[in-house]
């Protein structure tokens, strides 16, 4: 059964349906590639995948380990390349962490350690950079 179906609505807009939970979103094309940019693109949601993933994974460990991390933040910085094809060539992530209580520095490195292994970060291609960076 497929995950999500998405249906293009004309104007370089799509809209898409999660549909185990009918959950909606919009896509619009980008102002730097002839769209209005009034919606997320499909490199952003890539960006936004990329971030909520780790953020995700670290916050299953940490429960686990009987942590909340609730009130942590994730900021991603989508570059795109200079020079075709077009693609992201970069993300710029910063966690910035908020525990329930005080971490070890074998805690943080575990959770550290889960953000980069996330999947969506293991499925990008390595060419794409990702720079991580951690506040606590």
């Amino acid at each position: 059964m497929p995950t999500v179906k998405t249906t293009y609505l004309g104007g370089l807009r799509t809209e898409s349906k999660h549909l185990q939970s009918g959950n909606q979103l919009i896509t619009d094309a980008p102002t730097d590639n002839m769209g209005k940019g009034e919606a997320f693109s499909p490199t952003d949601l890539l960006a936004t995948a990329t971030g909520t993933c780790m953020l995700t994974t670290m916050a299953i460990v940490a429960q686990r380990d009987g942590i909340e991390l609730e009130g942590s933040e994730v900021e991603v910085t989508k570059v795109m390349s200079q020079t075709p094809p077009r693609k992201v060539a970069r993300l710029e992530i910063l966690l910035k962490m908020k525990a329930n209580v005080e971490l070890s520095p074998a805690q943080i490195q575990k959770l550290e350690n889960t953000a980069h292994a996330c999947p969506v970060s293991l499925s990008l291609h390595p060419d794409l950079e990702q720079v991580v960076g951690f506040e606590w």
